[in-house]
């Protein structure tokens, strides 16, 4: 499509309807600028392509299951209205150019996809990516100028969303959507792994990919089990808040490698890998012999990794029913089983600064009985996760951003699609 006609379709109101799917009707008019604003700025960096595609895909929030993935069990997420979109223009230079707001541009020849074992960035990420989908299709290469919302440390993962823009914007143009979005996810997850060098569980590229409310069972890490749930978060009359304490993330890499290494202790003995091998009735049975090999707290873990286990698939039986009442009893049970038996609301590094506890006795102080709370994503310092009462919203996001500064918190709606070409 022309660039004018895109804008012309934006104005007379032709992408409305997507657009408050993707958005809801509440942004939809924000949103539109935002479009239009990043076709001009395309249009500047990249002044000889004329025909563009659009595509989006959505950060995630952790719903049910707090580092459960890790040890093969079950995970439920939820694809949300924040995203990143990526004006495209396809071309057969053999080159992929993306220019990321606020970032340098790139490109990387379509020549050389082979690992980099030295290179950084987004760079790594987008090689990996393109050479996964070069053993499933021709790529004649690309210019991209990319715009997010998903805040980088936010907890709503900013990264599995620009793989997943990638992905789709290949998928869809240069593999005739044939992927799909589990293909997508693993392929998301294999550039993280392998060309960028971070060790990433799948959860958050599968949830920005499939979208909507999603179960997910990694009992088989390689064919996890995927569900949609179908549910109108909208119809509750609650809002999802995630609020950013200001926490600092540095330095926390041993605090997450110690919850899988703890808990793939316990896994050990019993001569099993990860926890989701292991009965939990034997574990219960042999908490005595266990503490002799393992640390207490390797045994509270384990504990945690159980039960939030069974309350991820708990949680979206409930939606499934539309049962929201005990939906928000178990998400308080997972918050209350992070906080004394996960124990990844603050660093024993540095005990002193513990935003996230002072974020959820807030938040509770101002639930009461309504409503839920838990630590949302890795935990140590970062954010909170909340479903709050409609007739509360205001008090809550006042006092959130009066202890850790304006634009603290993020309201929340549930996106219905993954990756997608908006059009």
């Amino acid at each position: 499509m022309k660039k004018n006609e895109y804008l012309a379709m934006l104005s007379s109101g032709e992408l409305d309807d997507t657009i408050n799917m993707l958005y809801t009707s509440q942004n939809a008019e924000a949103q539109k600028k935002r479009l239009a604003g990043a076709i001009e700025k395309f249009s500047a960096i990249y002044p000889d392509r004329d025909d563009i595609h659009i595509y989006s895909a959505p950060g995630r929030t952790e719903i049910g299951g707090n580092h459960t993935d890790h040890q093969h069990g079950c995970v439920l997420a939820a694809a949300v209205n924040l995203d990143v979109i990526g004006v495209t223009s396809f071309h057969s230079d053999g080159v992929i150019r993306i220019k990321s707001e606020g970032y340098n541009a790139f490109e990387i020849s379509l020549d050389d996809l082979q690992l980099h074992s030295n290179e950084t960035g987004t760079s790594a990420i987008v090689r990996g990516i393109a050479s996964r989908f070069s053993k499933l299709c021709k790529i004649g290469g690309f210019d991209m100028y990319i715009t997010s919302d998903v805040l980088s440390g936010s907890g709503i993962s900013s990264s599995a969303a620009f793989e997943n823009l990638i992905s789709t914007a290949i998928d869809y143009y240069c593999n005739d959507h044939k992927a799909g979005p589990v293909e997508i996810a693993k392929i998301g997850q294999y550039a993280e792994n392998v060309y960028f060098h971070k060790k990433s569980g799948l959860m958050d590229q599968m949830v920005s990919s499939v979208g909507g409310f999603v179960l997910i069972d990694f009992c088989d890490t390689e064919n996890p089990v995927i569900e949609k749930i179908d549910f109108d978060f909208n119809s509750t009359g609650h809002k999802l808040i995630i609020t950013d304490t200001k926490g600092n993330h540095a330095n926390l890499t041993d605090d997450y490698t110690a919850i899988r290494t703890e808990m793939e202790s316990v896994a050990h003995f019993f001569g099993k890998k990860v926890l989701r091998e292991v009965d939990e009735a034997d574990f219960r049975q042999n908490i005595v012999k266990i503490r002799k090999t393992v640390s207490d707290r390797a045994v509270l873990r384990t504990a945690h990794f159980f039960g939030d286990n069974r309350r991820a698939y708990e949680e979206a039986v409930c939606l499934g029913k539309n049962d929201f009442e005990n939906f928000l009893k178990l998400v308080r049970q997972s918050g209350a089983s992070s906080e004394n038996c996960l124990q990844n609301l603050y660093s024993s590094k540095n005990p002193l600064k513990q935003e996230i506890p002072l974020a959820l006795m807030t938040a509770k102080d101002i639930l009461g009985e309504s409503g839920a709370v838990r630590v949302h994503g890795g935990g140590f310092a970062g954010t909170i996760q909340a479903f709050v009462p409609d007739e509360k919203t205001v008090e809550y996001i006042s006092a959130m951003n009066e202890i850790f500064g304006n634009d603290s918190c993020y309201v929340l709606s549930v996106r219905p699609l993954g990756g997608t070409e908006i059009i």
